[in-house]
């Protein structure tokens, strides 16, 4: 066995088709490490990668007589494992992991924003029960970021009557909002 050892990739194909089909387990030797790890930089989860490299030693096997032993057979399974690995992420696109650490450098606060579109879901809901008489200078000052003077004009009501609805608003919309 240890002679085989020191045979070439595609002697060693050539045995496995005419004769000794455990002799494919030098083959699985020689590239299981190899693939795995360049599947892993495809896929970016050592689990999925496994499954990758074991399904393409499978397919490699299988289909072990149409390689073309004049050609390399590095190429041929790593051309195999490219295969799977590029099913896989197609398969799996929307669960595909980004590489460990990735960050995309920005200086929003995600949460923050979350958090806002949140709770402006939770406070739309909530207008929805109170009358639009004030719910509508409420919504345009805080969903809209208006001003006194700008929800005036829009309503075209005195920017004292704004006040007074907003604050009226403020107090109906709590009542609600506790409630649920």
């Amino acid at each position: 066995m240890s002679d085989n050892k020191n045979l070439s990739d595609e002697e060693i194909v050539e045995q496995v088709r005419s004769k000794d089909r455990e002799m494919y387990s030098i083959i699985i030797e020689r590239y299981q490490h190899k693939l795995t790890r360049y599947v892993t930089h495809l896929v970016y989860d050592k689990d999925i990668a496994l499954d990758i490299v074991q399904s393409t030693f499978i397919k490699a096997f299988i289909n072990l007589n149409s390689f073309d032993t004049k050609k390399k057979f590095s190429s041929w399974i790593y051309r195999i494992a490219h295969n799977e690995a590029m099913n896989s992420i197609k398969k799996y696109k929307k669960e595909i992991k980004m590489p460990e650490g990735f960050d995309f450098p920005s200086d929003e606060d995600i949460t923050k924003d979350f958090e806002k579109k949140e709770n402006i879901i939770k406070v739309e809901k909530c207008l929805e029960k109170i009358p639009v008489l004030y719910s509508e200078p409420l919504s345009l000052f805080y969903l809209d970021e208006k001003t006194y003077e700008e929800i005036s004009d829009i309503l075209r009501i005195p920017m004292g009557t704004v006040a007074t609805r907003i604050s009226r608003a403020k107090i109906a919309l709590k009542h609600i909002c506790q409630k649920n």
